[in-house]
């Protein structure tokens, strides 16, 4: 598919707030894949596409937030390899089953989110991830895995979704949207690898996509950095305000 100038800026401008959301929040998928599918890919190719582009735009955030000291290896680390294959088994599943059949889970978990996140006022204000232990952090580790899955199966709102588990074991929020860049990176390059084998990937797409989010997730990660807490959480309040109505809309309104 031959690149044009309109649609090469398009991408460029969704590309560079699609990144400074998620380095934020997460949720950026909510304005990178739609804007795959509007210049023509069709749905898996545009998720595949989306990858290629998240990846560079996930690497970039997670150094910016390691050289701040905000991503948690040590405690991340037990999960990553199931992580990856979660979401490399969700990549392969996208070809065998349309993302749509997720869509009415997706809301109703959006909105727990949205409603939790609103009614503990506290959450994600003070750090406590070194205590997180016993059947918490099983549970927590189970979601992340689910959430891997997802990833590759579709991915709008996964760094959302990874944002909140982190915040449920005791993470800060920005703590967590820096501990979640390494997650995400994860799932991100697992469901490449696969939608690169499949021959689901538009590279001249991918790049130019990719490079637009390289810098949207820099000044998305410094601006998180220097606003801090309260200024995240506002923002995740909102992102997921949004995720939710976009996907009550197109499962309702087509």
């Amino acid at each position: 598919m031959a690149l044009d100038w309109f649609n090469i800026s398009f991408l460029i401008v969704c590309g560079f707030f699609g990144a400074f959301i998620n380095a934020v929040v997460g949720g950026g998928g909510l304005i990178t894949v739609p804007a795959l599918l509007a210049v023509g890919l069709p749905p898996a190719v545009a998720i595949g596409t989306n990858k290629l582009a998240a990846s560079l735009g996930n690497l970039t955030s997670m150094l910016a937030f390691m050289r701040a000291g905000k991503v948690n290896i040590r405690l991340l680390l037990p999960i990553l390899p199931l992580v990856f294959a979660s979401s490399m088994s969700g990549a392969f599943t996208v070809h065998q089953l349309s993302p749509e059949i997720l869509q009415p889970l997706i809301i109703v978990m959006l909105i727990a989110v949205l409603v939790y996140s609103l009614a503990k006022k506290n959450l994600g204000q003070l750090p406590k991830a070194m205590l997180v232990k016993g059947w918490k952090k099983k549970l927590a580790y189970t979601l992340l895995i689910i959430i891997g899955f997802y990833d590759g199966f579709f991915g709008p709102g996964t760094g959302s979704f990874m944002i909140f588990v982190l915040l449920f074991m005791g993470f800060d929020f920005v703590n967590a949207a820096g501990s979640s860049k390494l997650l995400n990176l994860t799932s991100n390059t697992a469901a490449l690898l696969m939608f690169m084998g499949l021959g689901s990937v538009n590279y001249s797409y991918g790049i130019v996509l990719g490079l637009s989010m390289i810098a949207g997730a820099y000044v998305g990660t410094r601006v998180a950095l220097s606003k801090g807490t309260g200024f995240v959480r506002l923002l995740f309040i909102a992102v997921t305000s949004v995720l939710i109505i976009k996907n009550i809309y197109d499962f309702y309104g087509e």
